[in-house]
């Protein structure tokens, strides 16, 4: 099922949008069935089982070197700052930046590791309340300070970027768990326009910051109309939790 489904996503998919293969809940083997079949992008949400996976993979390598040398990782979970050195070290990207807290906890973190982390900041757009993420104003002065701009009622003042060692790659976000098609529509829709608007507003970070990672199993299909670059899908391609 695995090996068929990622072959039948990597066909249909536009060349412009990347399979992220939502691998949480699923067993190391599963994983590595999906990376047979092509697949290069997996996701994790928790850091324990992030971790778990990574020194299993370190394991294998003993014994067979450079095994699956080019999986990425991606982290697409709630992030707690006590937590970072269980993942920073091991993915390419965290996907689900959605605190300023957690965003300086990186800095900092980064900064200390001499590394520069790639990030994708979470809008909260859905209706529902336990949603984390950024209103689209808290999102633009981000960008506005690492872009080493920020405006004032008086003057716009030149800064120092305060994310020194983050690379801002685009927004994340998810649409309203809901089969109303007008609701997941007017989600993307927002999205995809704060977006945009980083694009067009911070043109200096422009060339690092293309990725709109909306869409997962149920509605990938409508967030492509909407300018994902990125779609992340679990279900469709390991089945239920394990």
């Amino acid at each position: 099922m695995i090996f068929n489904t990622i072959n039948k996503l990597h066909s249909e998919l536009p060349s412009t949008v990347k399979l992220v293969a939502v691998s949480k809940f699923h067993p190391f083997e599963a994983i590595e069935e999906a990376y047979r079949a092509g697949q290069r992008i997996f996701a994790e949400s928790r850091p324990q089982e992030l971790l778990s996976k990574v020194k299993r993979l370190e394991e294998i390598r003993q014994n067979h070197p450079g095994y699956m040398s080019d999986i990425k990782w991606h982290f697409i979970g709630h992030l707690q700052t006590n937590k970072l050195k269980m993942v920073l070290p091991y993915v390419s990207m965290v996907q689900s930046v959605d605190s300023v807290r957690l965003l300086d906890a990186i800095q900092t973190w980064a900064s200390a590791n001499d590394l520069v982390v790639d990030v994708l900041l979470e809008p909260h757009v859905a209706a529902e309340e336990t949603k984390q993420g950024f209103s689209p104003d808290e999102i633009y002065d981000i960008l506005g300070r690492a872009a080493g701009e920020i405006s004032t009622s008086e003057v716009e003042q030149i800064v120092t970027n305060p994310y020194s060692h983050i690379r801002f790659r685009g927004i994340m976000g998810m649409a309203t768990f809901t089969d109303d098609q007008t609701v997941i529509r007017s989600d993307f829709s927002a999205l995809s326009s704060i977006f945009e608007t980083c694009r067009i507003q911070f043109p200096t970070l422009s060339q690092d910051f293309t990725e709109l990672s909306i869409g997962m199993s149920d509605d990938y299909s409508i967030a492509i109309e909407y300018g994902s670059t990125m779609v992340r899908i679990g279900s469709m391609i390991f089945g239920d939790r394990v």
